[in-house]
Parts: structure tokens; C-alpha cells; sequence
């Protein structure tokens, strides 16, 4: 397993990262969500990235568990705070009550006494920027994170907040975006921003939600069981994809192109995002063991040029690189 420097801190991360988004606590028994966990520390993955709002923190007490009576020193735990996590007006948000309270509540979750990295799910519009990132530098001083980043933020809202970190010397590291061959959204304003402000990227759906392992087909419906089925998996998300029978047909023909290179799809989708040199680590689920055997193996892929180019003539129009399509307030990676 190869691991990364996150941004221009002295923390490494894996590459491939395992992620409890829409699994565990709702998609898959507790059981199988350990045996996931525990396949991906077999496989080298040693960073693991969740957030008080999945499955309505029933999330983090899996993970928390499935971890239990690891050694710490040797795993990267990240989670988030933002989303609502009670009925509560204070319930949410990024201000220094939701903020200090969260911090303690996933901690309890997580068993253990410290996150490696907190990060700021989504930007808040309704608390001043400022009080945000004292609350956060302020979680750091306390002992209760090491480093701060952010999820889904804008590049002039990158800015600003790295501005904040460097007055308030407090470690922010990384941003936690959407991005995929079919989704290139950070490319053209978020990534020069994060290189110039020494962050890296987490990215989430490196699969597009498993579009891009092909397993979706033009004109046919979804395969039973599968994340387009399931009422709890995210499902709205992943019908933005499947209502385009003709992206469906290209991601069919980028098939040849994996076999060309002896890979898999989902190797070739997760080994794509890991090629961008600001990218510290692609985050992958699973909800059965065996499904992370392949996906995490593309941390030891390199996609030559040749390659990369013909993939981009299949996709053709179908990538998505404008900021115009925005992530629904149901997309919570």
C-alpha cells in the first residue's frame, strides 16, 4: 500500500482509503461491516474516513468498534461535522456549540480520545467563517483532533479559510470533494487552490457511485441488490447517472480498455483519480469483504498516457467539469 503526504503537513495517509458512508449502521449487518474493516487493514489500509451524520451516528459506533484493539498510533481516523445529528436548532451547522459538542460525541462513538483529522462537512453560510475556525484550531489545542479540512468547499472559501488557519497556526490539510473520470468538477478552480494553499484531496466516489464498474447497463434495470435499489444507499444520487442510457453505453465501452491494461473496472476508475498529483487518497466502500481486494490494489496501478487518452475519447462530452451541477444536500460522502 502506497501512503501519501496529506498536503504540505507531515501526516500520510493511505491511498486508498476505507469509507462507511452509506454501509455501515444501515446497508449491511455489523458483522459484515467489520469483516470489511478488518479485510482492508489485511489489504494495508490504515486510514478511515467517516462522519457523525451517517446512518445518524450509528456510523461511527460501528467503525469505532470494528477498530477496537487496533493499535492507534498506526491507523488515520477521520470524520466530520456539519449535517443535523439531533432535532435540536443548534443540532447543525459549523458554529463553536455544534462544533465543541460534535467533537466529543464522535469521539465517544469512535472509542477513542483523538480523530486524526476533523473536517468541515459542508461550508456554513450562517456562522461567520471566523468563528468556525477558532472552534476548530480550538479542538486541536485541546488535544481532540491533530488536523482540520474541509468537504465539498469552494476554492474562494478554501482560500479564506486556509488565511484563518495560518493566523490561528492550526494544521488545515485537506479538502474531501466528489471526483471521478465522469466528475472533474475540482479540477479547473479547487485543485490549483488547494496546491496553493498546501492542501490535498480525499476524494470520495472515485466509482461514481459503481457506474464506472459497469455493472449498470443501457436499457436494463438496475441489478437487484445492488446501491441503485437500495432505499438507504444514496439512491437518489446515483439516478442522475442511470437515466443516461448513453454515458451507460460508454462506460460499457471503456470495458476493453481495462481488459487491454488486465485490470479491472473499478481498478481502472480508482488507479484514474490517484493519477492527480493532488490527490492523497480515494475513498472506497465495500459490503463485503472479497469487494476490497480489487479496489484496493489500484494504489499500485499507474495508467500510462496512452491509456488515459483513450479513455477521455470514449467519455467525450459525458464528463462533467463545470461547477453547474451541485451535490444534493442527500449526498453526505
Amino acid at each position: 500500500m502506497q501512503h501519501r503526504f496529506l498536503g504540505r503537513s507531515g501526516l500520510k495517509v493511505s491511498a486508498v482509503s476505507y469509507g462507511n458512508w452509506i454501509t455501515h449502521g444501515s446497508q449491511v449487518e455489523d458483522d459484515a461491516a467489520t469483516a470489511c474493516v478488518h479485510r482492508a487493514l489485511d489489504l494495508g489500509v490504515t486510514t478511515f474516513d467517516t462522519a457523525d451524520v451517517y446512518a445518524g451516528t450509528k456510523a461511527e459506533v460501528v467503525l469505532g468498534k470494528a477498530l477496537a484493539g487496533q493499535r492507534r498510533e498506526g491507523l488515520e481516523i477521520a470524520t466530520k461535522v456539519f449535517w443535523p445529528t439531533g432535532p435540536g436548532v443548534n443540532d447543525r451547522g459549523l458554529s463553536r456549540k455544534h462544533i465543541m459538542e460534535s467533537i466529543d460525541g464522535s469521539l465517544r462513538r469512535l472509542q477513542t480520545d483523538h480523530v486524526d483529522l476533523y473536517q468541515a462537512h459542508r461550508f456554513d453560510h450562517q456562522t461567520p467563517l471566523e468563528e468556525t475556525m477558532v472552534a476548530f484550531a480550538d479542538v486541536v489545542r485541546a488535544g481532540k483532533a491533530h488536523y482540520i479540512g474541509v468537504s465539498e468547499w469552494t476554492a474562494d472559501q478554501i482560500r479564506r479559510g486556509a488565511a484563518l488557519a495560518r493566523e490561528l497556526r492550526v494544521p488545515f490539510v485537506s479538502n474531501q470533494p466528489q471526483y471521478s473520470m465522469l466528475w472533474r468538477v475540482i479540477e479547473r478552480d479547487v485543485v490549483p487552490a488547494c496546491e496553493d494553499e498546501g492542501l490535498s484531496q480525499i476524494v470520495w466516489s472515485p466509482m461514481a457511485q459503481g457506474i464506472l464498474t459497469g455493472k449498470y447497463l443501457p436499457g436494463e434495470p438496475p441489478p437487484e441488490g445492488s446501491r441503485a435499489t437500495d432505499e438507504a444507499s444514496g439512491k437518489g444520487f446515483i439516478e442522475g447517472f442511470l437515466s443516461d442510457d448513453d454515458l451507460l453505453q460508454r462506460v460499457q465501452d471503456l470495458k476493453p480498455l481495462a481488459e487491454g491494461a488486465g485490470i479491472s473496472m473499478p481498478q481502472m476508475a480508482v488507479a484514474w483519480v490517484l493519477r492527480n498529483p493532488n490527490v492523497a487518497s480515494a475513498i472506497v466502500g465495500a459490503s463485503r469483504p472479497d469487494q476490497l481486494d480489487a479496489t484496493v490494489a489500484a494504489a499500485d496501478i499507474t495508467l500510462d498516457d496512452d491509456l488515459v487518452a483513450a479513455i477521455d475519447d470514449v467519455l467525450g462530452d459525458k464528463v462533467e467539469r463545470s461547477a453547474r451541477l451541485t451535490t444534493s444536500p442527500r449526498t453526505r460522502p
